[in-house]
């Protein structure tokens, strides 16, 4: 489903936190007042809307259902590995442009921030709030230089 317009116009942002390892960036974005939305963790078989900009386009909103937790042995960001991350399955259609979107539960709150679409299949994967805690409990004031997001 499409949602009518963009929630906020686009603006810069600063990266004050890059987590190469669990492929997850914070951004802090000046100038917008508002709450974020809230962390759950995932529980497996929840309904959940997969909210991203597939294929550069607008804002959508897709069904989903979330998967198992587990601890698996994979790539980092930048393809380096094998290293072990703690990953969340979500079923349903993730597509170029999802990555760093929420899957957002009936009560809105992030059950998986989506990061891969799975290899051969409409599903993808997505990193756990417990995951993006504790990156969030670490960010840096100043920002991290662009260079660091680069292979």
């Amino acid at each position: 489903m499409r949602i009518p317009g963009d929630v906020l116009p686009f603006r810069p942002a600063t990266i004050v936190l890059l987590d190469v390892h669990n492929d997850v960036a914070v951004l802090r974005v000046s100038g917008v007042d508002l709450e974020p939305l809230r962390l759950a963790d995932p529980r497996s078989g929840a309904a959940v809307a997969i909210l991203g900009y597939p294929l550069d386009g607008g804002l959508t909103a897709t069904p989903g259902r979330m998967g198992r937790t587990a601890t698996v042995l994979t790539q980092d960001a930048l393809g380096h590995g094998p290293v072990a991350r703690t990953i969340t399955a979500v079923a349903g259609q993730v597509v170029h442009g999802d990555s760093g979107g929420p899957a957002v539960d009936a009560a809105g709150r992030v059950e998986s921030m989506i990061f891969a679409q799975r290899r051969g299949s409409a599903s993808g994967y997505g990193v756990p709030p417990s995951i993006i805690r504790n990156d969030l409990a670490h960010v840096d004031t100043h920002g991290v230089p662009v260079g660091t997001c680069a292979p």
